[in-house]
């Protein structure tokens, strides 16, 4: 479902423990947060790292250029005993440093980290199958998730019984406000989590999805795609 093609040779990564993370990496992941987005809310930021256990740093020649949260975990969902869900975070790269794959390349490695340190979970791969989840508050971001054709919540065919108790769980794992299954909406703090500087064009069409969500209230849709196949009957 993801472009693969990276264009990171110069590009050197250290990852950490959220629980671990010094004063100076913290320091520098709220000020990739402020020189990416307008009102960035740092409380949000503060609750992403409470409650993913992985961040992931970029550095070209030793200047901060992005970071990447996420964690991986088996988890009791409805119909499905201990499955392998990745939960991917907020993701911060600098404007010139994007298109490049850094975005996946953050994400991948939180959760290789985030495996590795589990004591209860194997390998993603060691599963027939993974749920991978985020949330955006914005189409740009939700674009990836829709090259996968077990994608939730989709235009035009509401969330089964089933999607929606998948993604209940999915929302109270992120620690969301309130959680519509109807439209996988997730409400937010009551303010924005932050405006992207770098304004991206898209299509009318997909904005649909997100006209229950309010981003001046800091809300954000939830998406779940199923990696490499959903299972019978999703």
């Amino acid at each position: 479902m993801m472009n693969d093609k990276r264009d990171i040779a110069d590009i050197e990564f250290k990852t950490l423990a959220t629980d671990s993370l010094s004063d100076e990496d913290r320091a520098i992941m709220f000020g990739l947060f402020d020189s990416c987005y307008r009102q960035a809310d740092h409380a949000y930021l503060e609750d992403t790292m409470a409650r993913l256990s992985f961040a992931s740093l970029a550095f070209h020649d030793e200047t901060p250029v992005g970071f990447g949260l996420g964690e991986v975990r088996l988890m009791d969902l409805p119909c499905l005993p201990l499955a392998a869900v990745v939960l991917g975070g907020l993701t911060c790269v600098m404007p010139e440093f994007r298109r490049r794959g850094l975005v996946a390349e953050l994400g991948q490695r939180s959760i290789i980290a985030s495996t590795r340190a589990s004591t209860r979970a194997s390998a993603p791969g060691g599963h027939e199958r993974t749920l991978l989840c985020g949330r955006s508050a914005h189409p740009a971001g939700f674009r990836v998730f829709l090259r996968n054709e077990s994608v939730v919540p989709r235009r035009g065919c509401p969330p089964t019984p089933w999607q929606q108790k998948v993604g209940q769980v999915i929302a109270n794992a992120y620690g969301v406000v309130a959680f519509d299954p109807l439209t996988f909406a997730c409400t937010g703090s009551g303010k924005p989590i932050g405006y992207p500087i770098l304004e991206i064009d898209v299509e009318p069409e997909e904005w649909e999805l997100f006209r229950p969500v309010d981003r001046d209230r800091g809300d954000s849709l939830l998406s779940m795609v199923w990696i490499p196949s959903a299972p019978p009957g999703w």
